[in-house]
């Protein structure tokens, strides 16, 4: 009976429960409140799926960087990705504090939001990341220490699968599959949840449009272009400053990587554009040597454009209860959206779900029913034309960190990246 809901473009969906929401808030009013119901379903489905989400993947994303195969080329690549996430959430908490998103929004109505966001020095934050008690830490939403044990806890399983040992090897391999099964179940069920969030984010912005009124467009056009200008700059800057201090034309860069950067931008997924982005590798001269180890790698735990976009959000979900983020807490942002972007699945929709790991870490949880929830609705109702400026950018950090290991390596084609580059000047690349 419902199929042709489910055969519908989610993106399509989510996008008219936006619309519909907003334009039903404000006809109906502050009475449109009778729906809330449906959107605390949505976000304590949210909040369930967050923890085991960041477990799972995180422990199967450190687990698949053998340290055998994790060399010069790895380190290499490694320290390019998590550099440029630190540089991308900066940059994007840098063009939330200039723009300020959602400040004047004062979705709280003057009241509390939550719990008071009181900071810690940042040395106790620091000292916080390892956790005491990794089990008391899962029940009390603890994400750092979460992400801090799981990646610990997937290196030492990447040790035990190339042990000499055959059964600690084994037993590393049983572990591996375990939690790899795991993942991907919680990718089923996020995929599952997402088919609810057309409804969730109906009923979330129709009661935001309820009683904000119109006044709640401007701050959603400010985020917007806020990300998207970030992403721009992040491209030119970041990228194009390190292809250049590489002597690597960014021209040429920019004119190769046209494919998979616009395959991403339309699928929202960069693991789903790896094909196409290894294809782009080898046309512009990048021995598979390198790419066949960076890109895929890349795929997991290159999130640039993703780092962008928690900065930014984190700021307007702030400013937008009336608790703006202080230097301390726009730290923990930094260090968690880089941590976090390890385990990040590079499927459309991701994001959103880090999103709540960073607000988590900085003492704004999205509980149902509260301002945090009604900023966070916001934000995910414009998700879709968020993630694919976001995945783009993506792909295109996989692609500059990866031609600039490879020259190093004297495993780059200079030669053919000239030729075919200047070919996709020309005419687009198939």
């Amino acid at each position: 009976m419902f199929s042709w809901y489910f055969k519908t473009n989610l993106l399509l969906r989510i996008l008219v429960g936006l619309v519909l929401g907003a334009i039903v808030g404000l006809i109906v009013g502050p009475g449109i409140a009778v729906i809330r119901p449906l959107g605390t379903i949505f976000v304590r489905l949210l909040t369930m799926i967050v923890m085991p989400v960041v477990l799972t993947t995180l422990v199967v994303g450190a687990a698949s960087i053998s340290p055998a195969r994790l060399g010069r080329v790895g380190v290499k690549i490694v320290v390019f990705y998590m550099f440029t996430s630190a540089v991308a959430v900066g940059l994007g908490l840098l063009a939330g504090n200039i723009f300020r998103p959602g400040l004047g929004l004062n979705l709280a109505g003057g009241a509390a939001a939550g719990r008071e966001l009181t900071s810690p020095p940042l040395v106790d934050t620091l000292i916080n990341i390892v956790p005491s008690n990794i089990f008391s830490a899962l029940v009390n939403g603890a994400v750092l220490q979460v992400i801090f044990f799981a990646v610990v806890f997937g290196v030492g399983i990447s040790y035990l699968q190339i042990s000499k040992d055959d059964r600690l090897r084994k037993a590393g391999e049983v572990l591996m599959n375990v939690f790899d099964g795991a993942a991907e179940v919680m990718y089923l069920v996020v995929r599952w949840v997402l088919q609810y969030a057309p409804i969730g984010v109906f009923a979330l912005i129709a009661v935001v449009f309820g009683q904000q009124g119109k006044e709640a467009f401007g701050p959603l056009f400010t985020v917007t272009g806020a990300v998207y200008l970030a992403l721009l700059v992040h491209l030119l800057l970041v990228y194009g400053g390190s292809l250049t201090a590489f002597k690597v034309s960014f021209r040429r860069f920019l004119a190769g990587t046209r494919a998979p950067s616009l395959t991403a931008f339309v699928t929202r997924s960069s693991g789903g554009t790896l094909p196409v982005t290894l294809a782009a590798a080898d046309q512009m001269g990048i021995k598979r040597e390198v790419s066949s180890f960076t890109l895929p790698l890349g795929a997991t735990i290159n999130m640039d454009g993703t780092a962008i976009y928690q900065g930014v959000c984190a700021i307007f979900v702030a400013n937008a209860i009336g608790m703006p983020l202080d230097l301390t807490q726009q730290l923990t942002v930094i260090v968690t959206a880089v941590l976090a972007s390890i385990g990040t699945a590079g499927v459309p929709g991701a994001g959103a779900i880090m999103l709540l790991m960073v607000l988590n870490s900085v003492g704004l949880p999205v509980v149902e029913g509260t301002p945090v929830a009604m900023a966070y609705a916001m934000i995910l109702g414009i998700d879709a034309l968020l993630d694919m400026g976001r995945t783009g950018l993506n792909v295109t950090g996989d692609l500059a960190g990866t031609i600039i290991v490879a020259k190093t390596e004297n495993e780059f084609d200079e030669e053919v990246f000239a030729g075919r580059a200047a070919a996709d000047l020309v005419s687009p690349a198939e």
